[in-house]
Formats: C-alpha cells, sequence, structure tokens
C-alpha cells in the first residue's frame, strides 16, 4: 500500500543535512543518511548552555539546602532505545534514511493574569489554578522560539527542521488578548502582556492576600514562607513590552481547551452573555472561602457544572467582595471562527502557512480540524479533541472520527503523524474508537500530545503515542521529532526534549527579558503543590522509538 518517495534512488555519495522544504511542499527527491551529530561539550558546572543544545547535553537541575532551590546546568538525559514494537538492527544508523524533522510546542499556557473570569482562589484545591511563575509566560514562550531558531537540524540525524506544531492549550483564558500574545510569540513581534490600565498590573499578586506570593510587597505570604524572595519592580517589569523574533519556521496549531472554554472548562461562550460580559467587565473576585473554593472545585473536577452556572452563581453572590478593576474589551472570548480568523490574519503570518492549518472553511463551518503536509513522504492530521459543551477532559466525536478515517484513506502513501490536545486516557468519548481507528491504519506513526502537562511515550500494538510536558510548569519542556527509514523494514521515531534557551541560573536584580524567561523556569521549580515527576522516566524523555514499516 505505501509506495513512499525517497525508499530508493538514494546516492551513493551524500551531503550531512538536506536543505528545508516549504511547508506543504514537496522535499527534495535526494535524502541524507542518518548521522548523529557530535554532542556538544559539557559546560563548566553552573553555567547555562547557549546554541545547539538540548536536554542529551544539559538541563536545568536543583541546587541549594534551603526551601527555595536555586537552578544550575547538570548533566542531560541520554537516548533510550525503546523495542517494544519492533526489533533494533544493528546496521541501521549507517543506513537510515530522514522523511521528516519538526518540533512540537504543548501547553504554553500563556496566561492575562489579570483576567476577571480566572478563579486564582482555587489554589488550595488544584495547583494549576495559580502559579507563582505564570506572569512570566510569555517571556519564557520567547525563549523556547529562540530555543528552536538556534536549532541547526534534528538533534538525532542533523536534518532540517520543516516546521512546530502545537498541540493545544496556547493560551489560558479563552481570551483574544492572549490569542493575539500567542500569534506574536510564534510569528514575532512587541508584545505587552497586560490588560486593563496600561502598566499597572491589577491582580492578586499586588492584593496583600497571603494566599499569593506577592514578590514587590514585604507582606509575608505563603510562598514568602517557603523561600520565595521579595523582588522590587517584579510586577511592573511582568507587564513590560517583550519582543519575540518569531519562529524561522512555518507553524501550525492545535486546539485546546484552555483555548476554547472559559476557565478551560466551561461551555464555550458565546460573543455575548454571563461570561462574556464578565470577562471585560470591571471585577475581578480574588479570595474565596475554603468550602465555597472545595464545592466549586468538587463540581469542575467532576464534570457536574459544564455550562458554568454554579460558577455564575458564584460570581454573582460574591459581587461585593470583587476588586474593582480597569475594563477591557481585550479579554472577551474567542468563537472558533475567530480564533481561525486570528490565525489567518496578515500579522499571524510569519513564516506561514496562512492560517497555519486553518482555512476560512474551517472558519465557516467551525471545525478545528485539518490535514497538513510535514514532508514528502509525511503527513500530519490536526484534531480538535475539546468539549464545547464544557469539561477539561477530551472528546472526539463521531463526525470528526469520519472525517480522520476519510482522510486517512486518501493519503494512504503517506505516514501519519496526528495531533491532538488531549491523550489517549484523558479522551473518555470517542478515545477508544480513535485508537482502535489508528490501530487498523498501518501507515499511522505516532499519535502526539500534551493536555497531562507530563512526559510520557506509550506503544499502542503499531504505533507510539508520544504526550509532551507543558512550558508552564517545571521542567517547561518542548520535543523534536524525526522519522527515519531504516532500510531494515523498520522505521526510527527520535524524541529530543529541549528547554528554552534562557540561563539556567538567576540573578534576581535582572529583570531584563532573558532574566524573567530565567527566573521563570526557577519560580516553576519552586511552586508550592507542583506536581513532581513531570518529566516522565528514561523511556518517556529522549528516546528512539521502533516500529515495523506497513
Amino acid at each position: 500500500m505505501l509506495g513512499l518517495a525517497g525508499s530508493a534512488g538514494v546516492a551513493a555519495t551524500l551531503a550531512l543535512v538536506t536543505a528545508p522544504a516549504p511547508a506543504g511542499s514537496a522535499a527534495p527527491a535526494t535524502r541524507t543518511r542518518v548521522r548523529p551529530l557530535r554532542a556538544a561539550p559539557a559546560p563548566a558546572a553552573g553555567d547555562a548552555p547557549h546554541g545547539n543544545t538540548t536536554t542529551l547535553t544539559h538541563r536545568a537541575v536543583p541546587s541549594g539546602d534551603g526551601p527555595f532551590k536555586r537552578l544550575v546546568t547538570g548533566p542531560g538525559w541520554g537516548r533510550t532505545v525503546r523495542t517494544e514494537l519492533a526489533p533494533a538492527g544493528r546496521q541501521r544508523a549507517g543506513q537510515a534514511v530522514p522523511l521528516a524533522s519538526f518540533v512540537q510546542f504543548t501547553d504554553l499556557h500563556l496566561v492575562d493574569v489579570q483576567h476577571p473570569l480566572r478563579y486564582e482562589y482555587l489554589r488550595a484545591e488544584t495547583a494549576s489554578a495559580w502559579r507563582p511563575q505564570e506572569a512570566l509566560s510569555v517571556a519564557g514562550a520567547v525563549s523556547l522560539v529562540e530555543r528552536v531558531n538556534a536549532l541547526s537540524g534534528g538533534p538525532a540525524t542533523g536534518t532540517a527542521l520543516s516546521c512546530v506544531v502545537t498541540t493545544g492549550d496556547n493560551t489560558d483564558n479563552n481570551s483574544r488578548a492572549e490569542l493575539e500574545w500567542f500569534v506574536q510569540v510564534m510569528s514575532g513581534g512587541r508584545i505587552t502582556p497586560d490588560t486593563g490600565e496600561p502598566l499597572l498590573y491589577e491582580g492578586v499578586q499586588d492584593s496583600g492576600l497571603r494566599d499569593y506570593w506577592q514578590p514587590d510587597s514585604d507582606v509575608r505570604d505563603r510562598d514568602k514562607n517557603v523561600g520565595y524572595p521579595k523582588l522590587d519592580g517584579y510586577l511592573r517589569a511582568a507587564v513590560r513590552q517583550v519582543t519575540s523574533p518569531g519562529l524561522k519556521l512555518p507553524w501550525y496549531a492545535t486546539v485546546g481547551n484552555h483555548d476554547a472554554l472559559p476557565g478551560g472548562c466551561f461551555a464555550a461562550a458565546d460573543a455575548r452573555g454571563f461570561f462574556a460580559d464578565f470577562a471585560v467587565g470591571d471585577r475581578k473576585l480574588m479570595t474565596l472561602s475554603r468550602d465555597r473554593a472545595a464545592q466549586l472545585w468538587r463540581a469542575v473536577d467532576q464534570g457536574l457544572d459544564p455550562e458554568g452556572a454554579r460558577f455564575k452563581e458564584l460570581l454573582r453572590t460574591e459581587r461585593r467582595r470583587m476588586r474593582v478593576v480597569t475594563p477591557d474589551p481585550r479579554r472577551a472570548p474567542v468563537t472558533p471562527r475567530e480564533y481561525v480568523r486570528t490565525l489567518a490574519g496578515p500579522h499571524a503570518l510569519g513564516h506561514g502557512p496562512a492560517g497555519h492549518g486553518y482555512t476560512e472553511a474551517n472558519a465557516e463551518d467551525g471545525t478545528l480540524y485539518y490535514t497538513f503536509r510535514i514532508s514528502e513522504d509525511v503527513m500530519g492530521y490536526s484534531l480538535d479533541t475539546t468539549r464545547r459543551d464544557g469539561h477539561y477532559k477530551g472528546r472526539v466525536g463521531a463526525a470528526q472520527l469520519r472525517w480522520l478515517k476519510r482522510k486517512l484513506a486518501e493519503h494512504d502513501d503517506s505516514y501519519a503523524l496526528v495531533f491532538s490536545h488531549h491523550t489517549s486516557t484523558t479522551t473518555p468519548e470517542g478515545g477508544t474508537e480513535l485508537l482502535a481507528l489508528l490501530r487498523e491504519t498501518p501507515h499511522v506513526v505516532a499519535w502526539v500530545n500534551g493536555h497531562s502537562h507530563r512526559n510520557r511515550i506509550t506503544p499502542h500494538d503499531t504505533f507510539w503515542e508520544v504526550s509532551t510536558a507543558s512550558h508552564i510548569d517545571f521542567p517547561q519542556l518542548a520535543r523534536t521529532l524525526e522519522l527515519v527509514d531504516n532500510k531494515d523494514g523498520t522505521l526510527s521515531l527520535f524524541t529530543t526534549l529541549i528547554e528554552s534557551a534562557a540561563p539556567h541560573r538567576t540573578d534576581f536584580t535582572d529583570l531584563s527579558q532573558t532574566g524573567l524567561a530565567s527566573l521563570y523556569r526557577e519560580l516553576a521549580f519552586n511552586a508550592p503543590g507542583t506536581r513532581r515527576g513531570l518529566e516522565g522516566d528514561e523511556e518517556d524523555r529522549n528516546t528512539e522509538l521502533l516500529l515495523r514499516k506497513p
């Protein structure tokens, strides 16, 4: 069934790397054999790596004995060969031919930390409700773009990278402002991560409440009690303009529940209605009794309030206790049509493609799934696993499954990589059917996703599921993926984790854009209540995943 280009006629003498193919066009006919790049020399202890480095050689590690750990540069993670789906032939490295090389971003969670619909007061119930580092999410994401731009090729093969693919939760509050910040981070531009009154922070971190880190204040809050510093000028710096160079590669977007739903879990808001009005309004709730917070979180976690009726009632009854803030129409929710058309705007183009995978047809019919070509031999399929009727767990409806089955059949002469936000274990509706479809489709190589904020790689009989950690919770990672034909009846999918370009070592007096990006990582490591082990086990990180050719 698969008559894949590049399986024959490779020249006897081959260059080290091929030239990149434009997104959506055919790749060059000649290919290189796989030659692993020489590892960069290790930096001196405590120094931050620069340039073309990955977690194969260096990574951020904690140092010190106090409750607040400082980060320094430590040894990288090696590459683990996984053979659950196919054996590893001894000659494969010398004869393998690259088929595709790209980067995955997931769960950037670019946050408008002053947004009225945020529920920071649920922090005691779930650490994801509020994170001490989240005001620096834009600076951190720009630093990740800088890291990708510094890569000279795929870390395993040296092959030129073709694109970056996001797998959802690019934003946090289903907000127009956040979507614009995401576009500018990815495509380039000046971003002021601030809403409401310009250059005036109006959120929980200048409230004087001990439940949140008050960086510019002498208040002994719960975070300072575990070593968080006082940083004069932090909030002013956090809402200051930053500049993104934009990716030097084409990029494609996939939607996640935080991109599509208020709070990432309530039924999608219309252009008008309670959530839309509250989002752009002048009130923000910052504190709540422990009992009411527990009740609200229980309803959210168990899916008892998908349309947000209890949340709306809470906001109505607590209005007198809210802080008055500056209203801002940029905080309005984003509909599917607005989402697509924002990505299609001329300011969003960058290195393309126009719409970043989505078309005007997606805007008109509200379907946020599409196909795209990663290379001559590899097709990508971006899915929409969000539940528009509410809940943070995933769903794949029957219509989308029929569409995917049809598209996979149309491109059965190309290997298939499927992208979604949710994982196989977080998609209770349609997930089983999706797994069955992928298993019965021989040319499917991998299902690439995020959502769980944890690295995990799972074999599924005939393909691999690659789940990647977020870029908001430590260890703040993205991943490169490289597919090669081993010319022995097997394929290899190389996965390599990357950090942002920000130095590992921080300086509390450095509130520059780069200094904030470093601080973003260190604050994330120390965040009270944060889950440990999100980097996954050895077999979930830097890997070579073997599978049989169909």
